[in-house]
């Protein structure tokens, strides 16, 4: 349950249910309560100046002896997280802060969870910063110097609770309630390609991606068995002109970021026969074979939000309408203070190509109608956070964002019908509370398949910036390599991370053996039903830093729950050298436990009678373990190691008989085939009463020339080895109304049969047990 929030200042403390949270607070500090603008709960915290600047800086108050953890933007496109105890631990550009305050005097007391959301009041937008004294200061700048003010109310929202989880999701719905400029995950559509196997072109092929190529990646995953119905035709499809590289220039690494757009269609690389024929779509004829000879069922294709990472070339033939406009980034002192980007550096040399905000509709409405009239299904929008730095002229950033943001989610709305869009490099509130449509979200820096000190790290990042990115839209945990040294670890946090799952594997790399474990044989995938987030007790500790702490990510199926526990630990990212970078090429094996708590919707599924006991089975071991309530499983891993557990709640069917279903053991997210689960009891039947032997702790002996007490019937997708808990032996087995042979291991409980290949997309197989 929540608490709901006590949030008051008093004698220049910040007080939360009870407990400073902040001291020292100056008096231009006003503390607004949310029920001043019709909340419920929340407090918004606001400040004043004697004077109006673009660009201000207030102190808030002073943090010490209190973990937090924040998301902030190590750079201008991404977040990644951070923890810590003190004001001077809060990086800059952090958007997302989650203090945990306790009675030390009392360990049965609730811990209390106070989230802290910087906020875009007008025309400009605010962040969290600390100082060397241990304040944190409020950031609030307008990134245009005519725009100008000397106060702000609702910069920050407080909300503050015993669920952490509750309390996040509490204090963006009633954001949305308040901005009205954005509306929560919840209420949108989700685009069907979530659900399907897919295939990027980008690790593949980079910019050098051709038509034969894109047929030659469709070809090879198919044949193995794993057939992409998803495909991401990424950079590399577009009309551009490359500005050539002066010999006198600074600037010559990354000058290709200056490269402009010059026209909307297609280059000569996706012209049939090579022909650049006005007439004919090229891109048409690669998208219908993809989808009639390959069974793709959504395309997509890369843009950024600029049109081109350079933007669109000024007066460019046929894009003269567009009033583009030569303009040259600006990035905010909290950007400049962390890690620095080559793609601006390239940028404030030669300048983007800025479609006036007025015309930018008509842009993306001419561009995304010639996808849609070439079969393209959506669009993956990258570097949008470029959009920040350009605002000067224009209102500044928070207007300028939200004038392309609106006009993108427009023209997506008129053209494609199943709301087709992922968001990528595009972390900043700006644009995240300005989405009233757009779904799915690139949830972190890239996968790169050459960078070691990516990959844990890549983990770590998505689930920490999904407790934030994921009550706005869905986290999308990006493409990953099915053959590369890290190929598992990435596949498991991905089965069930409740994303997305698609691969950039060049034709002909590829481990089928891998795939087989996230994709069905119609290329369908077994999807989590929640954005993955770091479980309770991991919020406050540091997996990647820290020596000490795995990482442990849980989410729920339709009947059961699931912790994935992942080593993260030895790279992240370095506020000296600005980059992330391996710490300590040599992390220790680290211990800890999971327990069904760890799921904390668990309670949803196991309905209102559950006693507390799972069944938990450990993919990678294949152990099945009985749990009674509050009980936990100890699990070891190395770094760059895994495990996966899936908490089947067990049902008491009578004294006797419980059962819980647990799913395809072979598959990455087991729990995810299980799609219904129902017990219907004899008519008239009595229990049967137990003849006093003791098989085992899970499992105890009737008769097995009883008759049934109950038939549990199931809906089950997918094939291969199914698996279910049940404390007897079951009578009887039909898998389709036909009788199945089926295992039962005495000393677990495990029941196994095999599913065959379903017989059509989709498929749920009808599964009775009689016991």
């Amino acid at each position: 349950m929540t608490v709901t929030p006590r949030i008051s200042i008093n004698d220049g403390n910040l007080v939360v249910h009870g407990k400073t949270i902040l001291t020292g607070v100056p008096d231009n500090i006003v503390l607004t309560p949310g029920s001043c603008v019709g909340l419920v709960a929340g407090s918004f915290i606001g400040a004043t100046a004697s004077d109006s600047k673009s660009l201000h800086v207030f102190p808030m108050g002073v943090l010490e002896g209190l973990r937090f953890m924040c998301c902030f933007r190590f750079k201008l496109w991404w977040m990644t997280q951070r923890m810590g105890a003190c004001g001077k631990d809060v990086p800059l550009e952090t958007q997302f802060m989650l203090v945990e305050s306790k009675e030390e005097d009392d360990p049965n007391a609730p811990v209390i969870y106070t989230v802290f959301l910087p906020l875009l009041e007008g025309q400009f937008r605010a962040v969290l910063q600390g100082n060397d004294k241990n304040e944190i200061e409020i950031c609030l700048e307008s990134g245009d110097n005519a725009v100008e003010t000397d106060r702000g109310l609702y910069l920050i929202y407080m909300h503050a609770g015993t669920n952490p989880f509750e309390v996040i999701n509490q204090a963006i719905k009633a954001l949305e309630k308040h901005m009205q400029t954005f509306l929560h995950r919840e209420k949108k559509k989700l685009p069907s390609f979530l659900d399907w196997f897919g295939w990027c072109t980008w690790d593949a092929f980079y910019t050098d991606v051709t038509a034969e190529g894109v047929e030659q990646g469709l070809k090879s995953l198919s044949e193995g068995g794993t057939p992409p119905r998803f495909l991401i035709i990424d950079d590399g499809w577009q009309q551009i002109e490359s500005k050539p590289k002066d010999s006198d220039c600074v600037v010559q690494e990354g000058a290709q970021f200056a490269s402009m757009l010059t026209g909307i269609k297609e280059n000569a690389k996706f012209q049939r026969n090579g022909q650049n024929n006005e007439q004919f779509s090229g891109l048409k004829h690669v998208v219908d074979e993809a989808k009639l000879h390959h069974n793709v069922k959504n395309v997509y294709v890369w843009h950024a939000l600029a049109g081109y990472w350079g933007g669109v070339k000024p007066a460019a033939a046929g894009m003269e309408h567009y009033d583009t406009a030569l303009a040259y980034p600006v990035q905010s002192p909290g950007v400049m203070g962390n890690q620095p980007d080559i793609v601006m550096d390239s940028l404030s040399v030669h300048g983007l190509g800025l479609v006036h905000p007025k015309k930018v509709f008509n842009f993306y409405n001419e561009l995304h109608a010639y996808l849609a009239s070439s079969g393209v299904d959506g669009v993956k929008v990258d570097v949008q956070n470029i959009i920040e730095t350009l605002g000067a002229g224009h209102g500044g950033r928070v207007s300028l964002t939200r004038s392309y943001v609106q006009a993108l989610e427009a023209s997506i709305a008129r053209n494609f019908r199943d709301n087709g869009c992922i968001a990528c490099m595009c972390h900043n509130t700006d644009g995240i509370y300005s989405t009233k449509q757009t779904a799915v979200v690139r949830a972190s820096d890239d996968f790169y398949p050459r960078d070691p000190a990516s990959h844990t790290i890549h983990i770590s990042s998505v689930a920490y910036n999904t407790l934030f990115l994921g009550e706005f839209m869905h986290p999308d945990w990006d493409m990953f390599h099915s053959l590369h040294p890290a190929e598992e670890y990435h596949a498991a946090a991905r089965a069930i991370g409740g994303c997305a799952i698609y691969v950039s594997d060049k034709p002909g790399n590829h481990n089928f053996e891998l795939l087989k474990k996230l994709v069905l044989p119609d290329g369908s995938v077994l999807r989590a039903q929640l954005p993955g987030r770091p479980t309770r007790d991991c919020l406050f500790a540091d997996p990647a830093r820290d020596g000490i702490s795995l990482l442990k990510i849980w989410n729920m199926n339709k009947c059961s729950g699931v912790v994935g526990v992942f080593n993260c630990q030895g790279a992240g990212w370095c506020k000296i050298t600005k980059k992330t970078r391996i710490h300590d090429a040599s992390p220790g094996t680290l211990s800890g436990s999971v327990c069904a708590g760890d799921v904390d919707s668990i309670t949803q599924v196991a309905g209102a009678d559950w006693n507390g006991e799972t069944v938990v089975y450990a993919y990678r071991s294949g152990e099945v373990i009985w749990l009674p309530q509050g009980a936990s499983v100890p699990v070891t891993l190395k770094v760059l190691e895994y495990e996966l557990f899936h908490f089947c709640p067990v049902k008491e069917i009578t004294t006797n008989i419980s059962f819980a279903p647990i799913g395809l053991l072979d598959m990455f997210n087991s729990g995810g085939a299980v799609e219904q689960f129902e017990v219907q009891m004899t008519s008239g039947k009595k229990p049967e009463l137990f003849d006093g032997e003791v098989s085992s702790e899970l499992t105890t002996s009737l008769s097995n020339n009883r008759s049934p007490t109950a038939t549990i019937t199931l809906k089950v997708r997918g094939c291969g080895l199914f698996g279910a808990y049940s404390s007897q032996r079951p009578l009887k087995c039909t898998v389709g109304n036909a009788d199945t042979d089926f295992n039962y291991e005495l000393a677990t409980g495990l029941v196994t049969l095999t599913l065959p290949v379903p017989p059509e997309e989709m498929y749920r197989w009808p599964i009775e047990i009689q016991v």
